[in-house]
């Protein structure tokens, strides 16, 4: 008998983005059951590949070439995907992500860190040119970030101006956010019709013990003294935009995410989500499920915090809702792991017997994981 088969990975960060991974866990799982329907779902949950799985998993989804200012200040190619029309988008809707204009991965491997300097100009540029382009709503990605600067640069670039006290435009990063005096955001761009929505798997507020600095601020190389400074910046930040911005909430939960973007994004009225569960929505996953024999998930490292919101746990909640048989693959899957609601498992450290192995090879050890979950559930 064949079966239909969703197939709805997130990416394995640093390695494989999501398209890549749903496409070669069906390769695999073609070579035991070829007759099998297989419909390539790739999820995310607002980080690194955002773009990449709208582009992949909506029909009629175009990407759009765009250069922008990179987080050092240098011109970067990138792209935002325009998805078609619907009786209440009739412009579109367009998808942005900060990962691939103004994220981590921009600034090397290992990263070049700069944490004082890196900013998010270029991802407000290619926000600017989805509204340029007569988009109806927006939907932003805002994982992987490689600045602390509030998104200070990403209004700027949207039409906000910050003033140091002799008037003169405070410097990109967090570096200016320490000067700022003055806030205009009267030639800030209008708000689509149809919203901004906003897409993360980050709680954590601006500001303190769990803020933008103290918490990310280390991953990107902030010293202790560092963080002291990046959170005072970003606390007098937060206090210049106030009367401009009612509606900045620095203690909202994911105020804090991609170094305070989210703050800044609520400055300009956008809506804050939970990121797998709005991709999953907009991409018509739980339809799909519903239609399905079989659901193959996964992400690079399964642990005992991968229940937590994450692009798994979210498909694995689909699927059981709707009854459907749903497996797990993963790069590792830990020892506190619960992988107790999977009808089967696949880890790409095991099948190459090592996590050096299956790194440096991720996609052969995605095929065969393919493979052996066609041969366990087929």
């Amino acid at each position: 008998m064949a079966h239909t088969v969703v197939i709805a990975p997130d990416s394995f960060k640093g390695t494989v983005a999501a398209a890549a991974v749903a496409e070669a866990l069906a390769a695999g799982w073609r070579t035991e059951r070829p007759s099998d329907a297989l419909r390539l779902l790739p999820m995310a949950d607002g980080g690194e590949g955002t773009v990449a799985a709208f582009a992949a998993a909506v029909p009629g989804a175009r990407r759009m070439s765009v250069t922008v200012t990179g987080p050092e200040g240098l011109d970067v190619a990138a792209s935002w995907v325009l998805l078609p029309p619907t009786p209440g988008t009739p412009g579109g809707t367009g998808v942005v992500e900060l990962a691939s204009t103004s994220g981590i991965e921009m600034l090397g491997t290992p990263p070049r860190l700069r944490p004082f300097d890196a900013h998010t100009r270029g991802f407000g540029q290619a926000i600017a040119a989805a509204l340029d382009h007569g988009v109806s709503r927006l939907v932003l990605g805002i994982g992987s970030s490689s600045s602390t600067d509030g998104g200070a640069g990403m209004l700027t670039a949207l039409g906000a101006r910050f003033a140091d006290a002799a008037g003169q435009p405070i410097v990109d990063g967090a570096r200016g956010l320490a000067d700022v005096a003055t806030v205009d955001l009267s030639a800030l761009a209008a708000l689509p019709a149809g919203g901004v929505t906003v897409l993360s798997d980050v709680t954590n507020p601006l500001l303190g013990a769990r803020g933008a600095a103290a918490v990310f601020g280390p991953q990107k190389g902030a010293s202790p003294s560092d963080v002291a400074a990046l959170d005072a910046a970003l606390e007098r930040f937060a206090d210049a935009i106030a009367e401009a911005a009612p509606g900045a909430d620095r203690d909202a939960a994911g105020a804090g995410a991609a170094g305070g973007t989210g703050f800044g994004l609520l400055a300009w009225g956008a809506q804050l989500v939970p990121g797998s569960a709005a991709v999953a929505q907009l991409v018509g996953l739980g339809d799909a499920i519903g239609a399905a024999s079989i659901v193959l998930t996964g992400e690079g490292s399964y642990d005992g915090q991968s229940a937590a919101g994450k692009v798994p746990a979210h498909v694995g909640a689909l699927a059981a809702a709707a009854g459907v048989p749903v497996a797990l693959v993963a790069g590792r899957i830990a020892s506190d792991a619960d992988v107790s609601g999977f009808a089967a498992t696949a880890s790409l450290t095991a099948l190459a017997g090592s996590g050096e192995g299956a790194m440096g090879e991720p996609v052969r050890w995605l095929t065969a994981a393919g493979a052996q979950l066609a041969r366990a559930l087929g």
